[in-house]
C-alpha cells in the first residue's frame, strides 16, 4: 500500500490522535491534577462501560445498522441483577439472568429490523422507550443497594494496581478488532454495510449478520450494567440516561460512517478515550455540567458533519 494511500484511508483516526494528544497536552497545563496516577485511573474507569457499548456499536454501525437501545439496555440490567439479588438468588445466576434479558432486547431489535423491516432509529427507539420504563416499574423509581462484595469486584477491584473494568473494557475491544479484521463474520459486516442489495444477491443471509450484531449490541450493553452496579454498588433506574448518544458520538468521532460500510474499532476506541478524557479535564477545570453538555453536543454535531463530509468527497461507487 503507497503512503498516498495509507494516509488518505487512515486520515480520520490519524486525524483524531493527533486531536487527542493536543487535548492530553492541553489539559496538562491547564488541570493541575490531571496527570496524577489517581486521575489517570479515574479517567481509565469512567471511559470502560462507555466504551463496552461503543465497541459492538461500531459493529452495527458498520453493518448498516443503530442501536439507540443500549443506554436503556444497561438501566435494565442494572434493576434486574439489584431485584434478582434482593431476591436471594446468587449473584452469579442473577448476573447471567441479567445478562440474558439484555440479550432478548438485542434479539428484538435484530428481528424488528431485518424481518419486520422497521428503520432502525424506530425499532431501537421503541424498545429504548420499553427498556426504561420497565427499569422504572420494577424498580418503582427507587435506588437499590446490591449486598454482594464479591460482585462489587467486578466494578472497584483491581489487577496488578489497574481496575478490574480497564481490564474488561481491554478485552472487549481486542475481540472486537480480531472479530472485524480478521474473521469471516467481519468482513461479511462491512460487505452488509457498504452494499447490501448486492450481498443479499449473492447468498449472504444479510439478516443473520444484522441481528448478530445486534445481539452483541445489547450483550455489551447488559456486561456494562453489571460493571456500572457493581461500581455504584447500587442500582437505580436513572444512572444510565443518555449513555446512547456519548456511546454513538464516541463511535462516530472514530471515523465509523453512519452509511455503514466503514471504520474500525482502533478509531472508536480514540474517540471513547477523546469525549472521557475532555469531559474529565472540564471537571477538574470545574466548568459548569451544563456547559459540559454543550461541549458534548457540539463534539457531535462536529463528528456527523465530518462523516457527512467525507462522503461527499467520496468517489461515486465505492
Amino acid at each position: 500500500m503507497s503512503m498516498s494511500r495509507f494516509l488518505s484511508k487512515h486520515a480520520p483516526t490519524l486525524l483524531l490522535t493527533a486531536v487527542y494528544a493536543a487535548l492530553v497536552i492541553y489539559l496538562s497545563l491547564a488541570a493541575e491534577y490531571f496527570c496524577t496516577p489517581n486521575n489517570l485511573m479515574t479517567i481509565g474507569q469512567s471511559v470502560a462501560v462507555i466504551g463496552i457499548i461503543a465497541a459492538t456499536q461500531t459493529i452495527v454501525i458498520i453493518s448498516g445498522g443503530l442501536d439507540l437501545s443500549v443506554g436503556s439496555v444497561v438501566a435494565l440490567t442494572v434493576v434486574m441483577v439489584s431485584l434478582l439479588e434482593g431476591k436471594g438468588v446468587p449473584i452469579f445466576w442473577a448476573s447471567l439472568g441479567s445478562l440474558t434479558v439484555a440479550g432478548f432486547v438485542g434479539i428484538i431489535n435484530g428481528n424488528a429490523v431485518t424481518r419486520l423491516r422497521i428503520n432502525a432509529f424506530i425499532a431501537t427507539l421503541a424498545t429504548l422507550s420499553i427498556a426504561s420504563g420497565l427499569a422504572f416499574v420494577l424498580s418503582s423509581g427507587r435506588t437499590n443497594l446490591i449486598a454482594s462484595s464479591g460482585f462489587r469486584a467486578l466494578g472497584i477491584g483491581r489487577i496488578a494496581g489497574l481496575p478490574m473494568p480497564v481490564f474488561i473494557f481491554a478485552g472487549v475491544f481486542a475481540a472486537v478488532h480480531i472479530l472485524l479484521s480478521s474473521m469471516k463474520y467481519g468482513r461479511a459486516i462491512y460487505a452488509v454495510g457498504g452494499n447490501y442489495e448486492a450481498c443479499r444477491l449473492s447468498g449472504v443471509d444479510v439478516g443473520a449478520v444484522r441481528r448478530k450484531a445486534y445481539l452483541l449490541s445489547s450483550l455489551s450493553a447488559g456486561l456494562a450494567g453489571l460493571i456500572l452496579a457493581a461500581q455504584l454498588g447500587a442500582a437505580a433506574p436513572q444512572s444510565a440516561r443518555g449513555y446512547e448518544l456519548q456511546v454513538i458520538a464516541a463511535v462516530i468521532l472514530g471515523g465509523t460512517s453512519l452509511t455503514g460500510g466503514a471504520g474500525n474499532v482502533l478509531g472508536t476506541l480514540l474517540g471513547v478515550l477523546t469525549l472521557g478524557t475532555l469531559r474529565n479535564g472540564l471537571d477538574l477545570m470545574h466548568v459548569d455540567f451544563y456547559w459540559q453538555e454543550v461541549v458534548m453536543g457540539v463534539a457531535l454535531g462536529l463528528a456527523v458533519a465530518a462523516d457527512r463530509l467525507r462522503q461527499l468527497r467520496r468517489p461515486k461507487g465505492t
